[in-house]
């Protein structure tokens, strides 16, 4: 039970999601394109994981878990996928191509090296990893065995608005984007939420957990390549009975962005959403260009229209409102293709270690607000 996934909020949300959309998605390819296992299922973020693998084309083949409840709800969820013993079954088969994981997330970057190792591409839930020196060891691993390590951050890859924002944000639609401004708060519900959950070395810190998304979504739409951390804090507000826990953190960035010029960014995360809120959180992102601004209000719109997935447009020529919920999301396509052709369409390597660098760097830094 020490290790049981966080099957409360976010994860509960996106479970019953997953269930619902599965067969239709996957249907669209006649054959496999390749098949994949996952190992560890610590967190519900794995089904919207392998389902967009699935979408891609992906073959759902093994899965290693080493609690029975968390694989029992996995299997009913995917009865196509054996369950195996020992990680080695999955590692050591040439017909699997790639790894998911949500494990624990201090474990996902061991499990990922050496999956590289074993000659796997990997896609990690975030965080991708927990400490810096960690981070060191998956960029040595990459760099010798030329594998893939993808973090599946599903608030920008995951969300149909925030995809559309990124269409938006290609062709132009608010000129160059000067700041992101990216709200995570989530529902804490620690009666479902495992030991771990609690104890910041094995899950990294609210910055390297949550805000991973935030700097994720700072470094995609202002085209950054180049970032700094100008200034970080946490903070355990209330719950003084985990002395360890963060339950509050914001940062401010700095990037280069797209032209050079600059690019200013803002994240703040917290586990305090309200009891009342349908959805594990109110997240949103708001993106400054020079002609326009983007919002994206992810999961929900509180006294405004149903459904999640809002986005509303204001540029030269007014205010537009859409709920692009019938959109591709192409992460998965994306990914088996980058894996079938060793290319980096879905998310650029360089991007996905900067990303991470830049979170725990914020993490290390950050002042404690006491």
């Amino acid at each position: 039970m020490h290790r049981r996934a966080l099957l409360g909020g976010a994860a509960a949300f996106g479970l019953a999601a997953a269930a619902r959309a599965q067969a239709g998605r996957v249907e669209q390819w006649e054959k496999p394109r390749l098949k994949f296992a996952a190992i560890g299922l610590n967190h519900g973020h794995i089904v919207g994981m392998c389902n967009a693998l699935l979408r891609g084309g992906g073959a759902l083949a093994k899965f290693h878990a080493v609690e029975d409840d968390l694989a029992a709800e996995f299997q009913r969820q995917f009865p196509q996928a054996l369950r195996v013993a020992d990680e080695r079954a999955i590692l050591e088969d040439p017909e699997i191509a790639t790894v998911a994981s949500a494990a624990i997330p201090d474990e996902r970057a061991p499990l990922g090296i050496r999956a590289m190792q074993a000659g796997k591409d990997f896609m990690a839930d975030k965080p991708g990893a927990t400490t810096l020196e960690q981070l060191a060891d998956l960029r040595r691993v990459q760099a010798e065995t030329g594998r893939i390590y993808s973090i599946a951050y599903s608030e920008r890859l995951d969300n149909h608005a925030t995809v559309k924002a990124s269409e938006l944000v290609a062709a132009g639609a608010i000129g160059e984007v000067i700041q992101t401004v990216g709200l995570g708060p989530h529902k804490l519900n620690p009666e479902t939420r495992a030991d771990w959950f609690w104890d910041r070395a094995r899950f990294g810190g609210i910055l390297c957990d949550l805000a991973s998304h935030q700097v994720d979504q700072f470094l995609h739409f202002t085209g950054s390549t180049t970032a700094e951390v100008t200034a970080a804090q946490v903070a355990n507000f209330h719950h003084r009975d985990r002395p360890g826990f963060e339950d509050f953190g914001d940062v401010m960035l700095r990037g280069n962005g797209r032209s050079g010029a600059g690019a200013a960014g803002y994240c703040r995360v917290d586990w305090f959403t309200p009891a009342g809120l349908d959805v594990f959180g109110d997240g949103r992102l708001t993106i400054i260009g020079t002609d326009g601004t983007i919002e994206v209000r992810k999961y929900a719109d509180p006294a405004g229209l149903p459904g999640g997935s809002h986005l509303i447009l204001v540029d030269r020529k007014g205010v537009t409102r859409m709920q692009p919920g019938s959109i591709e999301l192409p992460y998965g396509r994306q990914l088996v293709d980058d894996v079938l052709n060793r290319t980096e369409t879905a998310m650029s390597q360089a991007h996905c270690f900067l990303a991470t660098e830049i979170t725990l760097k914020a993490q290390a830094m950050a002042l404690r607000i006491s």
